[in-house]
């Protein structure tokens, strides 16, 4: 497991911080609209044995064994002032990269 913490606060990263927080106190514009967005990558895996049904008063109990079917990219993204998300989950199969975009709409300036 990787851990990672945010770097010290020193006054050029609060600058920052701040820069980014004023990006979000501006007022809603659908024509320059604020997106967010995350994407993350998530293994997919079936089960070898099935999990075996708990008795009264028992716990399930789950094999820890598992067959990997690859991996899965996860992307958000949302639009905090107007209520908007929309999300895709797009299978990696190694070959390449499937391509989905996102239609907002008519946007002149995007703040991302």
């Amino acid at each position: 497991m990787k851990e990672w913490c945010i770097p010290e606060a020193s006054a050029a990263f609060v600058a920052q911080m701040e820069e980014v927080l004023d990006v979000y106190e501006q007022p809603d514009n659908p024509l320059e609209p604020v997106l967010c967005f995350d994407e993350s990558s998530k293994q997919l895996i079936d089960e070898v044995r099935l999990p075996t049904l708990p008795q009264p008063g028992q716990v399930a109990r789950q094999d820890s064994e598992y067959q990997r079917n690859g991996t899965a990219n996860l992307f958000m993204c949302f639009e905090p002032l107007a209520g908007w998300m929309a999300e895709r989950a797009i299978d990696y199969d190694g070959a390449g990269r499937e391509q989905h975009g996102v239609n907002r709409g008519e946007v002149v300036v995007l703040a991302v």
